[in-house]
């Protein structure tokens, strides 16, 4: 009975360390990863979720984030009773009139919010972009959002080259949105 102890508690230490591995293989694929972590990586993924149709803000009419593919799309989440994103509010406003001079725009998704507060949110503070209701959180949850703002820039293929996961600064817009540009005109 002894002489198979060794090899018994041998294999099953081996299983073990290969279960392991193939556990930490499994979830370091690109697939896997968070949007963050393959950027980080170097790797532009597609934006998630972005055929999902979702109504637009102030409209009868459904969207989706594909419906701007071919511009670089700033998508920021925010919800109107999210103090930051007050905050931000003037410079989404200043890089909105930059991005539509260069054929781009910011695309609002609410997280979390009443249309009605959301379409005062976008009155009070003078915001002129397409925004869409994200009425479960889905298409914010796949993007990894679990707080607002958070503010992604999508280049021209739709591929996120930038993520904000706190407010927005004008400095950090227009380096994104450079990035974004330039790796538009790459394609």
């Amino acid at each position: 009975m002894r002489r198979y102890l060794f090899p018994t508690a041998f294999a099953c230490l081996a299983f073990g360390l290969i279960a392991l591995l193939a556990f930490g293989l499994q979830h370091q694929g690109g697939e896997n990863l968070s949007l963050d972590s393959q950027i980080a990586h170097g790797h532009l993924p597609p934006a998630p979720d972005a055929t999902v149709k979702l109504p637009l803000l102030g409209s009868s009419r459904r969207s989706d984030i594909a419906a701007y593919r071919g511009r670089v799309v700033v998508v920021n989440i925010f919800a109107s009773w999210c103090t930051p994103c007050q905050a931000e509010a003037p410079t989404l406003r200043r890089e909105q009139q930059r991005l539509a001079r260069s054929g781009g725009t910011i695309l609002g998704i609410t997280y979390k919010d009443a249309p009605g507060d959301s379409e005062q949110y976008m009155r009070s503070n003078h915001l002129s972009y397409p925004v869409l209701r994200d009425v479960n959180g889905t298409v914010a949850q796949s993007f990894g959002t679990d707080g607002v703002p958070e503010t992604f820039v999508l280049d021209a293929r739709g591929q996120v080259v930038a993520i904000r996961r706190f407010p927005v600064t004008l400095a950090w817009l227009a380096g994104a949105v450079h990035t974004a540009l330039v790796d538009s005109h790459a394609a």
